[in-house]
């Protein structure tokens, strides 16, 4: 039996946590305002899965929107760690089964706790969707409640 592709392990993960996801396909943008454009939303309705390496090597997921950042001394507060890091392409893809531009807490091969910027509370966004060329919508808010994530201000403008 073939394994099962990005996006179809984001929709089982989704369905099996009761969350409603709209999966798209997309073109390639080469900028965030161009991507939004092509979405027809808000930049900072996109929200960027980052991947981020604990000293221990374990992982977590820091959700952060469009034309924001990852307050590192913010999140590391957070955390409890005194030092927190972007794997490089391979470890990121070895600790979620998808590749950077396609990584998303959904369906991830190991379920790493769920940090969210408290901006994206209350609103629809669009993050990858395990796969190249698509995107997936879903209300943050029950996005927040399935991985029963930790919401805190973890970011800074860009």
């Amino acid at each position: 039996m073939a394994e099962p592709t990005g996006a179809e392990r984001v929709r089982a993960d989704a369905a099996e946590r009761g969350l409603d996801v709209e999966i798209i396909e997309r073109p390639a943008a080469r900028s965030l305002e161009e991507a939004a454009e092509l979405l027809g939303i808000l930049p900072g309705d996109i929200v960027k899965s980052l991947v981020v390496k604990r000293s221990d090597d374990t992982y977590l997921f820091a959700l952060v929107p469009g034309g924001r950042k990852i307050s590192w001394p913010k999140l590391r507060a957070l955390v409890g760690v005194n030092k927190l890091q972007l794997p490089d392409a391979s470890r990121a893809l070895a600790a979620t089964g998808y590749e950077r531009g396609t990584i998303t807490p959904l369906g991830s091969t190991t379920p790493w706790p769920v940090f969210v910027d408290e901006t994206v509370v209350g609103r629809r966004v669009s993050m990858g969707a395990g796969e190249h060329g698509r995107s997936l919508f879903v209300d943050a808010d029950a996005l927040i409640a399935a991985f029963d994530a930790t919401v805190a201000d973890l970011s800074d403008p860009e």
